[in-house]
């Protein structure tokens, strides 16, 4: 690993060469790293105009207006901690600027601070462009800005938190991590700190409200709260706001499961509004009352229509107490514990209730009610009462909500972006209910969240952004995308999203294995998102088709080899945070995976009576056993810092919510037959039958691929066998041998020797077998196409499988295109349309993409669309496409036309919708598959053409043969 550091010290002349090289070398891995893609204005050295922080010898002195923000002077103390962090010394922090010496950071926010006042006044900085303006700040170098102060480095913000921004940036680029403290992310040490010349600006964020819900926080994180703060009190909510501050965040939702925010501990809301973060309660918590407090204190029933005047004075005396504090305001009420209301309840009554909390917060708050920020939740039923008629004052946000799994429901039209209030979306990476809760570890890959997230920016949902983390500590990297795009959603397009992992390991790991550890997070993130952990079991992936189980359980084991090399290769101080944010979400969930994988083979290979089915007896007891041991090797981190973080359950699931205690897979033992005996079977197949004679998939000149045969041990001795070809371009990898485990025999051909068209023939065994069937090799080696000269896809095996990505040509208009999100699907990348606010419109007047492909069986076929499980975001519209071939008309296809619950639950336990269609094709030869848009917001993963010869598998058949792309006209 490269390490970046610098001194003033006088040393011999080789020395000096050397460290100019860590200077140079320093100056290319930073440029970009420490500030997540923000333009940089840390410096290795001093260039001209520069101004010194420090310098290996002292520090500038930080000058604060004691006038200005609690907030803002409290963060001045975090930079001043921050610069001890990287250089080991300690900068003063002074009130008056005759203390502040020659060199000084000042830090103050326009209205509030006499410092930055006089600055704007004798013209040495100019707020014209911040004033009033939403969390803006500037860093700029200013000469002589007071007197007896010959440089500054000035940070000034347009209002409280926009100065805090600009404080943690510096942060940031110095080299200080948000996750320095939550995921014990170390600083690198360094003597010198310089400041490029020049001025610096970021904000205003077009999201107003960034923040994060801790949620559905038992058992790990609850447990863990109570070993380290004796209850969610106020140490242990500093070090949250502190770190959505880091994160330029400014919204909290609380822990509620069983607690209560602002009665837990008095200090919390005051702290909270102290550091600069807005609080909220969750969805089902209105005018700022917990759950939890309403067990605690309220009586009679959760019913407006019987117990209005009890839940009127306890909504009271919620506002009443916070009113002094920045919150936005839940209005509206769903039942207890965040179920639905009552089945009789009624868009009047909810109206009222409305209507009522609003009078209530004229009253204890402010007369005028439109200055109080405000949303009411949309989510789950809430939703269909606003489509029933239901309607707010146009000065409260519309909070709209996804599925609970990633997917928005529904997002404002043209008509509701006119409102006061504006939009904005409640977002998930955790969440507890049906068809199964998700808790235990990330599993969204930002490429998905920035698809849907992207949806709510450019249909103006942009008011409030808030996402349910869970227990936070497992979903640090998606929490910093989520926040990072909501503060500058422009910079993060779908071309640059690998740009962002890349920089974030860069920034949390150093450049020397950046690139690596990017591509295991994004790998191990889309690996999760294609099923989530607690979805996976013994029939998941497999065992027979595609040799899926066996490419799963490679893919998982590469990037686990890829980290473990890499945790090896770190000094020791990195370990810690590589293993919390890298290291174990892989480990982990491969383990789990690799686990239901080995008792699918061990189920399996009991019913074909292989001795073999007990070492995965065992191999899944290992691997039960892995799981516990490396959830123990977390909570011993740090001495024991993180203890309890991974108490959740998350095997053996038998309904949605999780399981009182892991449990593992069931397994199965058999009894070996005494003396010899001896099994085949081969891919694609449970087992040679006798009533269907047996045979191998069918190999094709095109993708050249090999396919196997098991040949295994039934009985507890020995077994000579043989096997034999009965052509001799069928090529085996071995030709008999003594069998004492189980042993694969890989099946090629030599394509040189195989005459023109389909070829058969046998492989035979010799052995203690119980039945002798030959089995069956078909050998495809058409005259036409040729391979090197074939264009587009090639059917083989009975499919023709295409990655969206790999059409063959693409068509836009001048209205709407097709563009690939890359690193977005299950297997590959997708295509969808932009923009994403295009109108529909049939073909064939729409964009539309052409896959070319050559068909051996063309007649009755059938296309089916794997597409991302979207939702449709704009109502009197649906999630369309069409599809058509050659120069046929092309099928309108509504995604969403079978969406009743058992369809939803099938699409988000799968993560895609998969949709069928039927078609008729005649002739043997090219033919051009067209993919039109109907709609927006249709994300195209992959297509499968079904011509008799699909098996079941969860990832589909692998991508068919693919020659050279040549665009068709």
């Amino acid at each position: 690993m490269l390490f970046c550091a610098e001194s003033r010290h006088s040393m011999p002349s080789p020395l000096r060469f050397a460290k100019a090289l860590v200077l140079i070398l320093f100056a290319v891995c930073v440029q970009n790293a420490l500030a997540l893609g923000q333009p940089r204005y840390v410096e290795p050295s001093c260039t001209p105009g520069c101004f010194t922080i420090a310098d290996g010898e002292s520090t500038a002195t930080i000058l604060v207006d004691p006038s200005d923000w609690p907030g803002v002077i409290r963060a001045a103390k975090d930079l001043q901690a921050d610069i001890n962090r990287v250089t080991g010394q300690t900068a003063k922090i002074v009130n008056v600027a005759s203390q502040a010496g020659k060199s000084a950071i000042i830090i103050g926010t326009i209205g509030k601070s006499a410092l930055v006042r006089r600055l704007a006044a004798s013209r040495k900085i100019d707020v014209s462009s911040l004033s009033g303006k939403w969390e803006a700040f500037a860093l700029q170098v200013v000469d002589r800005p007071l007197p007896g102060i010959d440089r500054a480095l000035v940070i000034y913000g347009s209002d409280k938190r926009g100065t805090i921004f600009g404080i943690y940036d510096l942060s940031e680029q110095i080299g200080v991590s948000p996750w320095y403290w939550w995921a014990d992310v170390p600083v690198q040490h360094r003597d010198s700190l310089f400041i490029k010349a020049g001025r610096f600006a970021q904000g205003p964020s077009p999201v107003k409200y960034r923040g994060i819900f801790l949620n559905d926080e038992a058992p790990a994180l609850t447990n863990w709260v109570k070993e380290k703060f004796g209850n969610y009190n106020s140490q242990f909510y500093t070090k949250v706001f502190e770190l959505i501050l880091r994160m330029k965040g400014n919204y909290l939702w609380p822990a509620m499961w069983n607690n209560a925010f602002n009665e837990d501990d008095p200090e919390n809301p005051k702290l909270a509004d102290e550091y600069g973060i807005v609080m909220g309660t969750s969805h089902h918590e209105p005018m700022l009352r917990a759950q939890k407090e309403w067990k605690r204190h309220g009586t009679g029933p959760w019913d407006y229509t019987r117990n209005a005047g009890v839940l009127r004075n306890f909504w009271e005396e919620g506002v009443t107490r916070n009113k002094n504090y920045e919150s936005i305001i839940t209005v509206g009420m769903r039942g207890d514990g965040d179920m639905p209301m009552s089945e009789d309840a009624n868009v009047q009554l909810l109206e009222k209730i409305v209507a009522d909390q609003r009078d209530i917060l004229k009253r204890a708050v402010n007369p005028d009610v439109t200055k109080i920020p405000q949303d009411w939740a949309l989510y789950k039923e809430v939703q269909e009462y606003y489509e029933k008629g239901m309607r707010v004052p146009d000065d409260v946000t519309l909070l709209w909500a996804d599925d609970n799994w990633g997917n928005i429901r529904r997002l404002p039209t043209a008509e509701e972006r006119k409102r006061s209030g504006g939009a904005g979306v409640y977002y998930h990476f955790d969440y507890v209910g049906g068809p199964r809760s998700y808790k235990w570890l990330n599993t969204n890959p930002i490429a998905k969240v920035w698809e849907q997230m992207n949806l709510a920016y450019r249909y103006d949902a942009n008011r409030i952004w808030i996402v349910n983390v869970g227990d936070l500590k497992p979903m640090e990297f998606p929490i910093e995308f989520f926040l990072s795009m909501a503060w500058n959603p422009e910079r993060w397009g779908k071309d640059n999203i690998a740009e962002f992992t890349r920089f974030w390991a860069e920034r949390e790991f150093g450049p020397t294995h950046a690139a690596e550890i990017a591509d295991i997070v994004a790998k191990y993130t889309k690996y999760n998102g294609r099923r989530k952990p607690e979805l996976i079991d013994s029939t998941t992936f497999s065992i027979t088709d595609y040799q899926e189980a066996d490419r799963v359980w490679k893919e998982w084991q590469d990037i686990t080899d890829q980290a473990e090399r890499i945790y090896g290769q770190l000094p020791p101080q990195y370990r810690d945070a590589f293993f919390q944010l890298v290291l174990h979400p892989t480990k982990a969930s491969a383990q789990v995976t690799q686990l239901y994988i080995a008792a699918g083979k061990n189920n399996l290979y009991a019913t074909q009576g292989r001795v073999s089915a007990n070492d995965w007896a065992a191999k899944t007891r290992e691997l039960f056993k892995r799981d516990s041991q490396l959830s123990d090797e977390y909570h011993k981190l740090n001495g024991g810092k993180w203890n309890h973080m991974m108490d959740q359950t998350h095997l053996g699931y038998t309904y949605w919510n999780q399981p009182p205690l892991n449990k593992m897979p069931a397994i199965n033992e058999v009894q070996p037959i005494q003396g010899e005996a001896m099994g085949i079977a081969m891919e694609g197949s449970f087992a040679p039958g006798r009533f269907r004679p047996p045979a191998l998939p069918e190999f094709d000149v095109f993708t050249k691929e090999s396919h196997y045969i098991d040949v295994f041990r039934r009985g507890l001795d020995p077994v000579q066998f043989k096997v034999n070809a009965s052509q001799p371009w069928i090529l085996l990898s071995t030709s008999g041998g003594t069998l004492t485990d189980d042993q694969r025999i890989w099946v090629s051909i030599d394509w040189g020797k195989v005459p023109p068209g389909k070829a058969e023939g046998n492989i035979t065994f010799d052995g203690p077998l119980e039945f002798r069937f030959p089995i069956k090799v078909t050998a495809f080696n058409p005259s036409e196409p040729k391979a090197e000269t074939v264009e587009g896809f090639v059917e083989g095996n009975g499919y023709v499988s295409m990655e969206a990505t790999h059409y063959t040509n693409k068509v836009d208009t001048a209205r709407a295109r097709w563009e690939k999100i890359d690193d977005l699907g299950r297997t590959l990348s997708s295509m969808s349309v932009f923009p994403v606010t295009a109108e529909s419109v049939t073909p064939p007047n729409s964009p539309r993409l052409e896959y070319k492909v050559y068909l051996f069986n063309p007649g009755e076929i059938e296309v089916e669309a794997i597409l991302s499980p979207t939702l449709n975001i704009a109502p009197g519209r649906g999630v369309r496409y069409a599809i058509s071939w050659d120069d046929q008309p092309p099928q309108i296809i509504d995604a969403l036309e079978h969406n009743e619950l058992k369809d939803w639950e099938k699409s988000v336990e799968d993560a895609v919708r998969k949709v069928k269609t039927k078609f008729k094709v005649d002739g043997v030869g090219y033919h051009t598959l067209k993919f039109w848009m109907v709609d927006p917001a249709v994300v195209l993963q992959k297509i499968v053409v079904d011509t008799g010869g699909v098996n079941p598998s969860y990832l589909g058949p692998p991508e068919s043969f693919r020659g050279k792309p040549v665009a068709i006209n």
